[in-house]
């Protein structure tokens, strides 16, 4: 397995970094990926943690004496585009103007399963069902594939 691009180097456009500057420069990149991608960007700040991993959060005033890491996990950075956590897909859903897929109940279930499922589109999505979204995931060739964790899945019987 390759190993994580030290901080500096830059893995699909986006660099990884831990200083203001960097925090700075990832931000951008990442925000013109959503652009590009989704339509839309979250006005947050944006780092690349442990390889590929973006993490998202707004600075606040609250002091915390020891240290902690910062935001929630938002999404991995992929070779083609940034594949959107359930909570990446909850930012940036609603204000989405492109790629995102809305599905009927069926489909989410299997989704929420852990399941690929049947849908049009191309690239990274976003899926939606009703008022929800439901994280992203790939499609090619009128599939979708799942990325959701399987701590994260639901059980259908």
């Amino acid at each position: 397995m390759p190993e994580a691009p030290s901080t500096g180097q830059q893995h699909g456009g986006i660099l990884r970094g831990e200083n203001k500057e960097a925090i700075k420069e990832t931000t951008g990149r990442i925000k013109h990926a959503l652009i590009e991608q989704y339509g839309y960007a979250p006005e947050l700040i944006f780092e690349m943690r442990g390889g590929r991993k973006v993490y998202a959060y707004k600075n606040c005033s609250f002091d915390v004496k020891a240290h902690v890491e910062k935001g929630i996990y938002f999404g991995r950075v992929e070779a083609d585009g940034i594949r959107l956590t359930i909570e990446g897909a909850f930012l940036v859903g609603p204000n989405a103007t492109k790629n995102v897929i809305e599905i009927d109940e069926e489909k989410a279930l299997k989704w929420m399963s852990g399941e690929d499922i049947e849908a049009e589109g191309e690239g990274w999505v976003i899926l939606k069902w009703g008022e929800y979204f439901l994280g992203g995931g790939k499609a090619k060739n009128g599939i979708v594939k799942n990325y959701i964790s399987k701590d994260r899945r639901i059980k259908l019987e």
